[in-house]
């Protein structure tokens, strides 16, 4: 009876042995990574031994643990941007478990954020042509699929600053008739008739300030010239100044500093400052701009200027080019120290020193090692009478270091690598006592570095090297002290990002030979090596640094277009340039000669203004969605051109990593962007494109156009409107 309970006993006690190993093994499978064999092992347990409930809440228990990490990787991947090794992760997380709720949550997700950096694309680009319509109704698409997309608030805040800062800092514009071109020949003739001719021509209204002298007289000729132009160019010959109070409606006023306070408009505007200094930028915009009235928050990094529309846009453009991140570079260090030292002690060592003396006074002998001794004399000998040396001793020493470290631009970064020593120093004070103070004393490497990045992700660097170590301890006076070995090394390298310098050389090599003879017979040939002992000491340290620097994040060099900001003159900041336009051969011409005023062509009376029909119609339009693959078909033109419109050119613009135009030359299809010159044909001017759908998955594009300008039947530049660009939604086959 007892040997079956035993045999029983036995059997349960391998199973549960058997139980455990084969769940340890699949656990360190899942912890190595490989969570599908690790998982597939607990499984097979579970089917073989379905009675157990063990493997079956093993199997739940790894199952979501598994997949809790590998939700977690997928996480981090999509937050740091990697989006194919998050979409890979997700994949491998629903062959584990089909419809994991996370998983088909954050696919849904990166989906959407796809789609949505897609719309930001072309919303960023409306918003940098100055279209903003067409960026807002980018903008709403992008909130209307992720809202809480963190790319997507930050284009919404960005729009909304641009567009109150338009509402706010810009004038009321003029209106169409100031863009007409028109002859003027005046010669000494009063200013207000000559406003009052052009007023009468083109329907434009100026009010005069009481302070504006009467006798006034303009003396001008220019031919073809834009209306507003030639406004601004007899004001600023006659040190007057202008306010714009509608599109048709202009309040002239002399330009002197109390006028000026009376009818410049002033705007408060708040910039908020994420990389420059709060006080550097203050410097900067009273320098420039010569504003006065500006406070600095430096808690909030934050600047307040009071000024005028045009100082204000002066300032926005100045800080824009400011305030930009610091470049900042990684810095992968790799130091190696080699050392190797050979201690050899061989030979006979003898005694060096006999004493000789009379007995003590109860005659016992003192301690030492070797003693002859009479009734009155003794001669000791205090060290050993023989020593037979045979040491051979042989180390080496390898020390390696491979830290990484990130630096800001011309900012100091320090690595120390070793121990800090404490130094004991004692103070003993009369009538006090002892007191003890404690200092550390660093050993080992220290290593300085500050970085330069330049602008062509070259670095300069400053490097400090200091390898220290300790060679002796000293014990003086109650304090103990240490004796130092130091190495050092300053330079400045200038190195391309990913490039790696070697700083190598710093060596110490030391042989020292030490040998103990006896006298006399130590010096004779090949028997003195009987009554020697030699010591041979050897020791070499190799001190060698790798230095890699990486660019992390540099600053780009704007192109000089934009580098270079119109900033007015000195005594109106921001002001607009004092320029004139030439307009077209159909203009009117004003002439004053003998005093009277005529129309070239028809003296004694002046021809009133055509009626303005407003600007001609451009359109783009198409098919709201196409599938990848598929053609799609886009019309660019004007279907109702009113007969007013002879030929017309423009630019078609288009990502050309999601659409490929057919029959068009494959450079300009490559750029992105069509050149186009189209006819009119009646009254219609329509051009029409075909695209191919290239993209290779789901999203959305945009085709624009850009650089409109067409002629009209009498050879007189058209007014046209730039079309919104028109959105693409591609989706799958």
């Amino acid at each position: 009876m007892i040997r079956p309970i035993a045999m029983m006993f036995l059997c349960a006690t391998l199973a549960a042995c058997a139980t455990t190993s084969g769940i340890d093994d699949a656990k360190q499978l899942i912890d190595a990574g490989k969570i599908e064999e690790g998982l597939g092992r607990i499984e097979q347990l579970s089917e073989r031994h379905a009675s157990n409930a063990q493997f079956r809440s093993a199997l739940v228990v790894h199952r979501e643990l598994a997949l809790s990490r590998l939700v977690g990787e997928a996480e981090i991947a999509r937050a740091s941007g990697d989006r194919a090794q998050a979409h890979a992760i997700y994949q491998r997380v629903l062959r584990l478990h089909p419809g994991h709720p996370k998983a088909t949550t954050g696919l849904a997700q990166m989906d959407a954020e796809r789609r949505a950096d897609g719309v930001l694309v072309q919303a960023e680009a409306a918003l940098k042509g100055g279209d903003l319509p067409a960026a807002e109704r980018h903008l709403r698409t992008a909130l209307a699929e992720l809202p809480g997309y963190r790319p997507v608030r930050d284009f919404a805040r960005r729009f909304e600053e641009r567009r109150r800062s338009q509402a706010i800092a810009v004038e009321p514009q003029l209106g169409n008739e100031f863009a007409k071109p028109i002859t003027l020949e005046f010669r000494d003739a009063s200013l207000r008739q000559v406003f009052e001719i052009i007023s009468r021509s083109h329907g434009i209204n100026f009010v005069f300030d009481k302070d504006v002298r009467p006798d006034l007289r303009v003396t001008i000729f220019v031919r073809q010239t834009a209306v507003e132009d030639v406004v601004n160019l007899i004001l600023a010959t006659n040190q007057l100044h202008r306010k714009v109070l509608n599109a048709s409606t202009i309040l002239i006023y002399p330009n002197t500093p109390a006028k000026a306070r009376e009818y410049q408009e002033l705007v408060t505007r708040t910039f908020y400052l994420g990389n420059a200094e709060a006080k550097q930028t203050l410097n900067m915009i009273r320098t420039l701009v010569k504003t006065r009235d500006v406070y600095v928050d430096e808690k909030l990094n934050m600047i307040v200027m009071r000024d005028t529309p045009a100082a204000i846009r002066y300032a926005e453009k100045l800080i824009a080019s400011q305030d930009l991140a610091e470049p900042e570079v990684m810095l992968e260090v790799e130091v190696l120290e080699v050392s190797r030292s050979r201690l050899q002690e061989l030979g006979l060592r003898f005694p060096d020193r006999v004493n000789f003396g009379p007995l003590g006074a109860d005659g016992a002998p003192g301690p030492s090692q070797f003693e002859l001794a009479s009734s009155a004399l003794r001669a000791t000998v205090t060290n050993p009478a023989l020593i037979l040396n045979l040491k051979l001793q042989d180390g080496q020493t390898n020390v390696l270091a491979n830290p990484r470290i990130r630096v800001r631009n011309r900012e100091k970064a320090r690595i120390h690598i070793g121990e800090k020593v404490p130094v004991i120093t004692t103070t003993s004070t009369a009538n006090v006592g002892v007191s003890a103070s404690v200092s550390y004393l660093e050993t080992g490497l220290k290593l300085d570095v500050e970085p330069n990045v330049y602008l062509e992700d070259e670095i300069a660097i400053k490097v400090g090297l200091e390898v220290s170590n300790i060679i002796e301890t000293l014990d003086l006076f109650n304090t103990r002290a240490y004796r130092l070995g130091t190495r050092n090394a300053a330079t400045t390298l200038r190195l391309r990002d990913g490039e790696t310098q070697i700083l190598a050389g710093l060596i110490q090599d030391e042989d020292r030979r030490s040998t103990a003879k006896v006298p006399g017979i130590g010096e004779l040939p090949l028997i003195g090596r009987l009554f020697s002992s030699s010591n041979d000491t050897t020791s070499k340290n190799e001190i060698v640094l790798l230095i890699t620097p990486r660019v992390v994040r540099n600053i780009a060099r704007p192109e000089a277009r934009y580098a270079e900001i119109a900033s007015g003159t000195e005594a109106a900041v921001g002001a607009p340039a004092l320029v004139l336009r030439n307009g077209g051969p159909g203009s009117l011409k004003l002439s004053s000669k003998g005093g009277a005023a005529a129309v070239a062509g028809q003296k004694g009376r002046v021809a009133p203004a055509a009626p303005d029909a407003g600007p001609i119609e451009f359109v783009v339009e198409g098919p709201p969605q196409a599938a990848i693959g598929a053609e799609v078909g886009i019309r660019v033109g004007s279907a109702n051109a009113r007969g007013a419109l002879r030929r017309a050119s423009f630019d078609v613009v288009f990502d050309p990593n999601m659409l490929r135009p057919v029959g068009v030359d494959p450079a300009q299809a490559k750029e992105g962007r069509i050149k186009v010159e189209i006819e009119a044909t009646g009254s219609a001017a329509m051009r029409d494109f075909k695209f191919q759908v290239v993209a290779t998955q789901p999203g959305a594009t945009s085709i624009a156009v850009q650089n409109l300008a067409g002629v009209g039947q009498d050879e007189t530049p058209a007014v046209l409107n730039v079309p919104a660009a028109h959105t693409l939604s591609i989706v799958a086959k």
